[in-house]
């Protein structure tokens, strides 16, 4: 087992972005959309565990290689009983920002259902996925 060599690669701008959701029963998001946590502001927390989550992806996932990522955005879309997560990291590197990327989303899902398991404990966390990756000589991929 060893962390990939990466020393001949070229460095190049690197951008992904992911997605996931939440789903809560009809009774909990409607508490999560009038009142939210007795915590504090729920998806502004959330924003920020999925910011620290891609930043210490290397900590959280073995052989991953620690990059100076350049940003992270995490942003919420919310629909009937549904909070949409997604995240997109950029860095100038030799490797990718995937890993971080799905690490900020995964994070953000489970601050949420954190903050608001008071409301009930049926909520969902699914469908985090990449949706797009660019940098690096394996170009472009989108969903």
């Amino acid at each position: 087992m060893s962390m990939v060599d990466i020393s001949d690669k070229q460095i190049t701008k690197r951008v992904a972005r992911a997605e996931g959701k939440i789903v809560f029963s009809p009774a909990a998001f409607k508490i999560f959309s009038k009142q939210g946590s007795p915590k504090g502001n729920v998806l502004e927390t959330a924003k920020l565990a999925g910011i620290m989550a891609a930043k210490n992806t290397p900590d959280l996932i073995p052989l991953c290689h620690p990059l100076a990522l350049e940003k992270v955005s995490v942003t919420f879309i919310q629909s009937k009983n549904t909070v949409k997560v997604i995240s997109e990291v950029t860095c100038s590197g030799k490797t990718g920002v995937e890993m971080e990327a799905l690490a900020a989303v995964s994070a953000a899902c489970l601050t949420i259902y954190d903050m608001m398991k008071f409301a009930g404990q049926d909520m969902t966390i699914g469908e985090i996925r990449l949706m797009h990756k660019s940098g690096g000589k394996s170009g472009v991929y989108n969903r």
